[in-house]
């Protein structure tokens, strides 16, 4: 007799998700997608909540984490549904009468955007200690209908990502990491399927926590993101129960070392996850909805909706060598040419050119870089004599072995291992749990913000020293990790707290710690450390798909020696996301220059329709060498569209915008007005043909959606 079950559904206008109850009391997620499809015909399952832990092993079930012995005794106790504004709630309560194991399931979705955020919280109701191993964040069966067609057409997304070399997304079929079973015996114990882990300190060294599957013949999609500021993270993608599934994880202990002893009457929160979904708009709409969501979900703050354009001296310019008689014609180039915040990068602290690495930690100002009566603060005045407001660089988690703070602060303050303090490239690391260091930073921002007026601070992070800390009795690596990083996000909440005006870059050499975690937090993101501008063009191109546009820093670096068509590049890098305007500018020819104050122009008057766009890629998204590049932001009535031409391609490329065929439009070259780009707009097929005679070379267009009659 099959078992009886009932089923519960959920959501709004853009999503909803079925579960099913059996009459044995599992809980079971049977659907997740556009409202209208629930139940029309049964679909994969898995348990809410995978967990592993010491004595509990799998269940045979044919793959590596699907069927885990504890996940699949939870059974439901309760669940509830609630609405918190514009944000849809249900919580779903299972127990293990067997262990005493309980966990809270909790699912969010803004209103009328198709994602679903989820977390998990497991408690110890049980009279001994449970030793967790691994617990999802998030387990969903049935990405694909239960047809081996639809497995067959799924390509898996991810995006490589390395310092210099950010964001590029890579597609591939799924069968390539998941072969068809076949034969009687079905059953599959092995390592096929795709999975993808961060490792250490850096969230996204190697790879952003993100990853996605698309039908490549119906367009139905799913991208997700694992909200982890650390490299403990993990997720797998492969087939189960003739469908496709997705599994998203914080750190577990078979990659990441970590283990958590679940003590009778205590609790264990997950690391958030986020999954969007889009029914039949292929991967640009299931990113524009992550973006809306992300927007949602962050932090509020005055510089989402200003995007001032920002100067930092570093890239292509003083390289970490700032002293008072360098800044102060830049600051005045700076100002002539629109920027409106002031940024002295790294070295300000460096009083013996060159030996800051190892000495870092105090952040005091070096006399003999501003050897004036004021010393840092004639700069300081001058930046906001200029009408910009200053900023500075720090790198706020690294003590160098050589500072005088790492003798005054305690061992316990520090990352350790086995009793160690460890020591990488001549620096220790904070571990923020210890009240004294994060003391110590409190004191150094309530000195330059508090008492100096500084208005940015761009926090960099250049070390990783790999596993963790095992500072506390019993700890592992891994564990003391997710503590550090979960106390970072809790003092940079403690910052815009008290300073509720300061703008934070969120720095990682380029974009090595690039996740939501820190994103829903930090105003900017710095996307990438490439000094090559050519380079540059798919990094900034591909930044939407892990970043809002007006969270997105990217480099704008004109050099003295580049050609006219190069400035025009490398400004257009940045004119759709966030101006880091640097380079030499009192150095560069009249004309040069005048680039530079017309791209600033431009991004200004465009700049109040970004935070409300979303973004596409009229020619896919880019690889590293493709010779044309195209992104693309949207409003209900017009389209940005920046197209860049590399070396290597033909003079004039055709793109495909997501407009309805027949519509009307105006096409407007915004940037640079004097060059020689051409755009047509060809309604009945809704295709734009773009030519840029010389390579390389970009430009900056904008297509207005008009009446016929008004063109």
């Amino acid at each position: 007799m099959e078992n009886e079950q009932r089923s519960f559904l959920w959501g709004h206008e853009a999503l909803h998700l079925e579960l099913v109850f059996g009459d044995d009391g599992s809980a079971r997620l049977t659907y997740l997608g556009p409202p209208g499809e629930a139940g029309s015909e049964p679909g994969a399952s898995l348990p809410l909540v995978e967990v592993t832990a010491a004595g509990h092993g799998r269940s045979w079930s044919g793959s590596r984490l699907i069927g885990t012995a504890l996940g699949d005794r939870l059974r439901h106790r309760a669940h509830r549904a609630a609405r918190d504004g514009d944000w849809h709630t249900l919580t779903v309560e299972l127990h293990d009468p067997e262990t005493g194991l309980a966990a809270e399931v909790t699912y969010r979705s803004p209103d009328g955007i198709p994602v679903l955020r989820s977390e998990v919280i497991l408690r110890n109701e049980g009279p001994s200690t449970l030793h967790l191993e691994s617990v999802s964040s998030l387990a969903v069966g049935c990405l694909t209908p239960q047809d081996p067609a639809a497995v067959d057409a799924a390509d898996l997304l991810w995006a490589d990502n390395d310092w210099l070399a950010e964001c590029r997304w890579q597609r591939q079929p799924m069968r390539r990491s998941t072969p068809t079973l076949s034969g009687r015996v079905k059953y599959g114990h092995g390592k096929a399927g795709a999975e993808l882990t961060g490792q250490g300190t850096w969230s996204s060294c190697g790879h952003l926590p993100m990853g996605g599957l698309t039908d490549r013949r119906s367009g139905r999609t799913w991208v997700w993101q694992i909200e982890h500021n650390g490299g403990g993270w993990r997720w797998e993608c492969q087939e189960h129960d003739g469908a496709a599934y997705v599994a998203l994880f914080g750190p577990t202990d078979t990659h990441h070392g970590w283990r958590h002893p679940l003590e009778p009457g205590a609790a264990f929160r997950t690391v958030p996850v986020a999954l969007s979904f889009s029914a039949d708009g292929g991967p640009d709409a299931a990113f524009a909805a992550l973006t809306r969501y992300r927007r949602a979900h962050r932090r509020p703050h005055a510089d989402h909706r200003r995007l001032p354009v920002i100067f930092n001296d570093y890239m292509n310019c003083l390289m970490g060598d700032p002293t008072t008689d360098k800044l102060l014609p830049l600051i005045d180039a700076a100002a002539e040419a629109g920027a409106e915040y002031f940024v002295i990068d790294a070295g300000w602290y460096d009083g013996d050119n060159g030996g800051w690495w190892t000495t870092v930690g105090a952040w005091e100002p070096a006399a003999s870089r501003f050897p004036g009566e004021k010393g840092i603060h004639e700069v300081l005045d001058r930046i906001r004599e200029r009408g910009m407001v200053p900023g500075l660089w720090l790198e706020p988690e690294v003590i160098g072995v050589h500072s005088p703070m790492a003798k005054s602060l305690p061992d316990e303050a520090f990352f350790r291992r086995d009793g160690v303090r460890l020591t990488e490239t001549g620096r220790h690391h904070l571990d923020l749990r210890h009240p004294a260091a994060r003391a110590h930073l409190d004191q150094v921002v309530d000195r330059l913000v508090g008492e100096w007026g500084v208005g940015y601070l761009k926090l960099d992070h250049n070390i990783d020293p790999g596993s963790g800390t095992s500072a506390h009795p019993g700890e592992t690596p891994g564990a003391g990790l997710l503590g550090h990083n979960r106390a970072h996000l809790d003092w940079l909440d403690g910052i815009l707290d008290r300073y509720p005006h300061l703008v934070v870059e969120n720095c990682s050499s380029g974009g090595m710690r690039w996740d939501h975690a820190l994103l829903s937090r930090l105003q900017l993101q710095s996307t990438s450390d490439q000094q090559n501008l050519h380079l540059y063009a798919p990094i900034a191109a591909s930044a939407p798909t892990a970043v809002t546009p007006e969270q997105g820093a990217v480099w704008a670096y004109p050099r003295p020696e580049d050609s006219l068509d190069e400035v025009a590049f490398t400004m257009a890098n940045a004119l759709l996301g966030r101006i880091h305007l640097s380079g030499l500018l009192p150095e560069l020819e009249p004309e040069a220059r005048a680039l530079v104050h017309e791209a600033v122009a431009v991004y200004k008057a465009i700049r109040a329709d970004l935070p409300g766009a979303v973004p596409s890629w009229p020619l896919g998204l880019p690889a590293w060498d493709d010779p044309w590049i195209a992104l693309a932001l949207h409003t209900p009535a017009t389209t940005y569209l920046t197209v860049w031409r590399r070396p290597g391609g033909a003079a004039t490329t055709t793109l495909r915008l997501p407009e309805p065929a027949g519509g009307a439009a105006r096409v407007e070259v915004l940037y640079p007005a004097a060059r020689q780009a051409v755009a047509v707009w060809h309604p009945d097929t809704a295709d734009l043909t773009v030519t840029l005679p010389t390579a390389p070379s970009a430009a900056l267009l904008r297509i207005t959606r008009t009446e016929p009659d008004a063109l």
